[in-house]
């Protein structure tokens, strides 16, 4: 039970932090959502958690469909745009969610299918399997080119890159992957997909004071908030930049600067410290396992939350472009949290299976 606690002790720090964040708003109705939030996540992410593996398997087939099928509804009239992204689909006034968030579980769960399930004689997974994952991968990511939504982007191809390692294919295909991202930038950038303040972004962090009151704004603000709080902290509540909102979207994807202000390099390091012990875990689980199958889903999800946890750590930090990416389990947002918390489920539901499957060799 040590990655469920993980998984609870940072969405608790998370809820402090966004509270903090959100505190001198006229009403707490933010927190109240992420809280809510956190409770649905934590419910199911135990149940999945209870999951059989081979009765999971059976229903990814419906959970893709239903992902892309989500993906396809943001980019019709269902669909809103938010800070320039068409990511969001509103259920009822107050209530939308973000399909991609979702569409992460079921890419993971999806290509665990061709690359966990080894024909007999098989040692790895052969050009076939492979080329399925690659298909199968292309789908939700062709639709996230069109929102266009590049920090989900990246994810998607850390989650594709993961899983191909490790199920065992050969390296030479990662290279293959390599070179066909290469040709995706290049299309992408011919047809007019990648837009000028994209390029800005990669600017900023050539010359960040040169950019400092336009698009690099964010980024100043934030190592300012960052350095302020020293190696203590201001204490809970009581950053001055946390409270003046110099930060935009502080509660979203600039949420570790609140926690560098009030808690300090101490209360950072601490975050990523929990973050790093949970993926370390997520990597045992994964080794452990005895089914291929739950290898590479165990595999897909660490490699889901580790380069999530690492873009928005260094965007945070200057280190890297703005792509505005969620850092796991701490950042406002209801659909992030409930897929993280689901991930947590499914890592916890693979050693569940391979302790069952060790207590019966016993009987």
């Amino acid at each position: 039970m040590i990655v469920p606690g993980l998984a609870v002790a940072l969405s608790g720090t998370g809820l402090l932090l966004v509270w903090s964040a959100t505190r001198t708003q006229p009403d707490q109705s933010l927190l109240v959502r992420q809280a809510v939030a956190v409770g649905l996540g934590l419910v199911l992410m135990w149940l999945v958690s209870r999951l059989d593996l081979r009765v999971l398997r059976a229903y990814v087939p419906l959970v893709y469909a239903i992902a892309v099928g989500s993906l396809v509804g943001v980019l019709t009239p269902l669909g809103v745009r938010v800070n320039g992204q068409h990511s969001w689909i509103v259920l009822a006034p107050g209530v939308q969610f973000q399909p991609a968030e979702f569409a992460k579980l079921a890419l993971v769960l999806a290509l665990a299918m061709p690359l966990g399930e080894l024909r007999e004689g098989e040692r790895r997974p052969g050009l076939g399997a492979v080329l399925t994952a690659l298909v199968l991968a292309a789908i939700p990511m062709a639709l996230i080119v069109l929102q266009p939504d590049p920090g989900t982007l990246i994810v998607f191809c850390a989650i594709l890159a993961g899983v191909i390692l490790v199920s065992g294919a050969r390296l030479r295909w990662l290279a293959v992957l390599a070179f066909g991202a290469a040709a995706t930038v290049v299309a992408a950038w011919q047809a007019g997909l990648v837009r000028p303040h994209h390029v800005e972004r990669l600017m900023v962090l050539v010359d960040p004071a040169s950019y400092a009151s336009g698009i690099g704004y964010n980024a100043a603000q934030a190592r300012i908030a960052i350095g302020s709080g020293g190696l203590a902290g201001k204490g809970l509540f009581n950053g001055e930049q946390t409270a003046g909102h110099f930060v935009p979207e502080q509660h979203t994807d600039f949420i570790f600067t609140v926690a560098g202000e009030e808690l300090g390099f101490a209360g950072g390091a601490a975050i990523v410290v929990l973050l790093g012990v949970l993926l370390w875990r997520g990597v045992g689980i994964a080794a452990r396992s005895g089914s291929p199958y739950g290898k590479v889903v165990a595999g897909g999800v660490v490699c889901w939350l580790a380069a999530q946890s690492f873009v928005n750590v260094g965007m945070t930090l200057g280190l890297l472009p703005i792509i505005g990416v969620p850092l796991p389990l701490v950042s406002y947002g209801g659909s992030s949290t409930v897929a993280c918390l689901v991930a947590v489920g499914l890592l916890e539901a693979v050693r569940r299976g391979r302790a069952s499957a060790w207590a019966r060799d016993l009987e």
